[in-house]
């Protein structure tokens, strides 16, 4: 199994954590609020969320609206390509919610906006899936796949 190279786009991954950045500022001056994607999309079910609905739907479609925004932009819609199945990405994704859980919190609450803040809490989190991403890499590259 062969794994196909990373594009090097440091125009676009720039702009891209740039406005990452931006958002997390703007919801904590504005909101007080911490731009985790787990538990801004957590708030929004039944029984889980609190008062604050508006802007948890207002940031998810925001979010889900991006590549049309792309679209209108470049006249494409922006294209992701994953080498994996179906299996395999329920399977990723169902762990990432498992670890959100059991992290308290997600890699965007914790590395974007915990360590900004010098959390202690979020700064242990960030190193923990930063090692197991790179555990994960090594294991499915190198010795699974190879």
């Amino acid at each position: 199994m062969s794994f196909p190279l990373t594009d090097f786009t440091p125009v676009a991954s720039a702009l891209g954590g740039a406005m990452i950045g931006l958002s997390a500022v703007i919801l904590m001056a504005g909101l007080g609020r911490v731009a985790g994607i787990s538990g801004i999309i957590g708030g929004l079910l039944p029984g889980l969320g609190d008062s604050d609905w508006g802007w948890r739907a207002a940031f998810v479609v925001g979010a889900v609206a991006a590549p049309a925004t792309i679209l209108a932009l470049t006249g494409a819609w922006p294209t992701v390509t994953v080498a994996a199945g179906p299996a395999a990405l329920v399977a990723s994704g169902l762990l990432v919610g498992v670890g959100a859980a059991l992290g308290s919190g997600c890699t965007s609450g914790h590395g974007i906006c915990g360590m900004s803040r010098l959390s202690v809490r979020s700064i242990a989190a960030t190193l923990t899936f930063m090692a197991t991403t790179a555990a994960t890499v090594f294991v499915v590259r190198h010795v699974v796949g190879g």
